[in-house]
């Protein structure tokens, strides 16, 4: 028997990519092609709340379903509904989607949460923050994490063009909801990226800039262009990459004559300064990469653009298998040239805790996947620690499987250490969903109590405005 022919765990398949029918959802059985493939028609019907999905969806979906997200939406949801077309057609895109099939859908489950998929066990971890990244506290002006030596992410807006429930910026983006009430940036717009450059101009030792937001698909073009230029002006600026995940969900706006014309021009300038600049995009299951996601990425690389990446989320009961995974990056590759960079374990945001995996299911995903793909195409799994940044799953330092505590390190300091410090030297925590650990695991973290934590969670609070408080005062 040839190698070919033996069986293996995961079976490749060339599949081509396919635009789920938009008019077998009642409310849009009238759109035409034209309509849909417009930027400010997908925009403008946008579904935000119950009663707008209830008219696109009709009576396919029982009315339960319409009730557990209203009741998620007050009880839980950390982000408002903001859904595009294109994004809720691709829910169940094979078939006129009935309850069962909707409640089961990947995209769903992460774009469109509602209160029955969430646990009633552990809603949040007793570690869970608003800012679990500690972002906030590493701005060195209004919107700039200088977290690594070399990196700074630059958040020049709080909206998206769609929300995503597990959102990691869930303090910051979007609108306000009962169970969180947003923080807001203070300085106006202008006046924040001009900080943001200034402080760049003067710390030479930045050499890569993480454009994001929210999304930098909803900062009208003419600022994003006048922004990113600004960079390609700065010398110690050597990588940019532009963070949008409506490259998935609202492709028709990189499609626009006025972004391509945009983009190429950047690109240009970017060559010839030797400049990499490449997208970011954020894909979580392989049926959300269509015929028009794979135009707009094409478009991009065509523009100029160095690369066209995907950082995915690591999620329970969305791509937590290895054939999903490996069917999503095959779809980002073979289909639209989008190369599968990471995969980010959940982050620990309040009422997270049903998409979280383990350390260890992650270290196992990492494994199964492997020597599937080109190995420039092959994603490493990573788990964000918080203080620390991006370690990939294989280099936690100690790991206690019964309490579901992993320990790590780095190898350098971020804003907010000094030299002398015990920075380097220190581990640092990350923590599994405790619904996952043994019941001897679960009964510690049930002794814990709450009061302790709630301290630790109100001294975070406080760490985190101050932390603003100082860079607003530096910046006037």
């Amino acid at each position: 028997m040839s190698q070919q022919a033996q069986e293996q765990p995961y079976d490749y398949r060339a599949r081509p990519l396919r635009e789920p029918d938009w008019t077998r959802l009642p409310g849009w059985r009238d759109v035409s092609p034209a309509e849909w493939e417009s930027a400010q028609w997908q925009r403008a019907h946008c579904v935000k709340n119950v009663k707008q999905l209830r008219s696109v969806l009709g009576d396919l979906v029982a009315e339960e379903f319409y009730a557990d997200l209203e009741r998620d939406q007050a009880e839980r949801a950390t982000m408002s509904m903001l859904l595009p077309p294109q994004m809720l057609n691709t829910m169940v895109p094979d078939e006129v989607p009935g309850t069962d099939a909707f409640y089961a859908d990947p995209v769903r489950r992460y774009m469109l949460p509602v209160f029955s998929d969430r646990r009633t066990d552990w809603p949040s971890h007793p570690r869970a923050s608003r800012d679990s990244l500690h972002e906030h506290e590493m701005w060195v002006a209004e919107g700039l994490t200088h977290r690594y030596p070399t990196k700074v992410l630059a958040e020049l807006l709080p909206t998206c063009p769609q929300y995503c429930g597990h959102c990691t910026r869930m303090d910051l983006v979007g609108n306000s909801t009962p169970q969180v009430d947003k923080l807001r940036f203070s300085l106006r717009p202008q006046g924040r990226l001009d900080a943001m450059l200034e402080y760049l101009r003067t710390h030479t030792g930045v050499r890569d800039v993480v454009v994001s937001g929210g999304d930098v698909a909803n900062l009208p073009w003419p600022r994003l262009e006048a922004f990113v230029a600004a960079l390609l002006e700065i010398e110690n600026i050597r990588d940019i990459r532009l963070a949008t995940k409506a490259l998935m969900g609202l492709p028709q706006h990189w499609l626009q004559d006025e972004v391509r014309a945009g983009m190429e021009r950047l690109a240009t300038t970017a060559r010839s300064r030797g400049v990499m600049l490449a997208i970011h995009t954020h894909v979580n299951a392989a049926q959300s990469v269509t015929p028009l996601v794979a135009r707009a990425a094409k478009a991009m690389l065509s523009a100029g653009v160095r690369d066209v990446r995907n950082q995915g989320v690591l999620m329970r009961g969305v791509n937590d298998a290895p054939d999903r995974l490996l069917d999503l990056c095959f779809a980002l590759l073979d289909g639209a040239t989008i190369t599968p960079y990471y995969f980010y374990m959940c982050d620990m945001i309040p009422f997270s805790e049903h998409w979280r995996v383990s350390v260890r299911e992650a270290q196992r995903l990492q494994h199964a996947i492997l020597g599937y793909l080109p190995g420039f195409a092959t994603p490493r799994i990573v788990c964000d620690v918080p203080y620390v940044g991006k370690r990939w799953v294989h280099q936690v330092a100690d790991y206690d499987e019964v309490r579901g505590i992993s320990y790590w390190k780095k190898n350098y300091r971020t804003g907010i250490e000094r030299a002398g410090d015990d920075a380097l030297d220190r581990t640092y925590e990350y923590y599994d969903p405790i619904d996952v650990l043994p019941e001897q695991g679960q009964a510690w973290w049930r002794e814990q109590g709450d009061d302790h934590l709630r301290l630790a969670a109100q001294r975070a609070e406080e760490s985190r405005d101050e932390a603003r408080r100082q860079v607003l005062l530096d910046t006037h």
